[in-house]
């Protein structure tokens, strides 16, 4: 049996955990360039923990900026096993009011201006994202939001826009009605792509802020009215992350969903073409299966 850790990637309004017990910020070197901000990493309920703010202390990095290859490969340095993604979002349901979370178990990606791979020339993989989420982590997440007193809905479709501005009428109808889209929000995408190919299990926590523009009664988005909702959902997303260790435990069996073992077939390259320098980047990202075949 493994050892657990947990990471958290907060977004907006999520920038620490509460009740972190030796917490300290450490720095990671990544070869794919600085993540977001330092991490914070520590122990709760006996599990070792990792939280990294996704657009930095001070929110220095905008949805397209964020750092997202660095972010999962730092993570995977420290030894992370399960990440869980917190963020803000808007909602395309009625039922799914601002204030409540949805663990997100699809996505649909219209993000354009962002790296979305660790692999590429000199060392090319495809992994499976018909499932992008982990269910085992979904379903803890679901469990620790349930325990908070969190308003929670257990599945979702994610439209991951590029932003920075938000969706015109035009397009929120369409995601809504033509797609069926659950949630909107500007960051799950690459990440969760990314957190697969570094054979990570990743659970997407959404905290509902505002109905996008759709809604005849709401209007268009208003941030004022986001801050204030982000305010709230803050203090429940660090409730929920406070109960994890405990649902979770520190020692880890393997993925039953086989998410960390995504690159077992994945690279296609012959070992004799592939290229140095990128397999170097690779080291903590795919270390596990480019050791094997080396």
């Amino acid at each position: 049996m493994n050892e657990t850790m947990i990471g958290v990637i907060g977004g907006s309004g999520l920038y620490e955990i509460d009740g972190l017990q030796d917490a300290r910020w450490t720095a990671v070197d990544s070869p794919w360039g600085a993540p977001s901000d330092e991490i914070l990493t520590g122990s709760l309920g006996g599990a070792k923990m990792a939280f990294l703010p996704r657009h930095g202390r001070g929110h220095t990095h905008s949805p397209t900026t964020v750092p997202y290859r660095a972010n999962i490969d730092a993570l995977k340095r420290l030894g992370v096993t399960d990440v869980i993604s917190v963020s803000a979002c808007g909602s395309f349901r009625e039922e799914m009011a601002p204030g409540d979370f949805v663990i997100v178990d699809q996505f649909i990606d219209r993000t354009f201006a962002r790296e979305k791979s660790f692999f590429g020339t000199g060392c090319v993989a495809h992994v499976s994202v018909a499932h992008p989420t982990c269910p085992r982590l979904g379903a803890a997440c679901a469990e620790a939001a349930r325990d908070a007193g969190i308003t929670v809905h257990g599945s979702g479709t994610y439209l991951a826009m590029e932003g920075p501005q938000f969706s015109t009428l035009a397009e929120s109808k369409m995601y809504r009605e033509a797609w069926g889209c659950d949630v909107i929000g500007m960051t799950n995408m690459p990440e969760a792509k990314l957190a697969r190919e570094a054979e990570l299990c990743y659970a997407s926590v959404a905290m509902i802020t505002d109905y996008d523009s759709w809604h005849p009664q709401h209007g268009e988005v208003d941030i004022s009215e986001i801050i204030a909702t982000l305010t709230g959902n803050a203090d429940k997303g660090r409730g929920l992350v406070s109960r994890l260790p405990g649902i979770l435990g520190a020692g880890r069996e393997p993925c039953p969903h086989g998410c960390d073992r995504a690159l077992e077939f994945a690279i296609l390259t012959a070992p004799d073409k592939r290229d140095p320098a990128l397999l170097a980047k690779l080291d903590a990202v795919a270390g596990r299966v480019l050791g094997n075949a080396a």
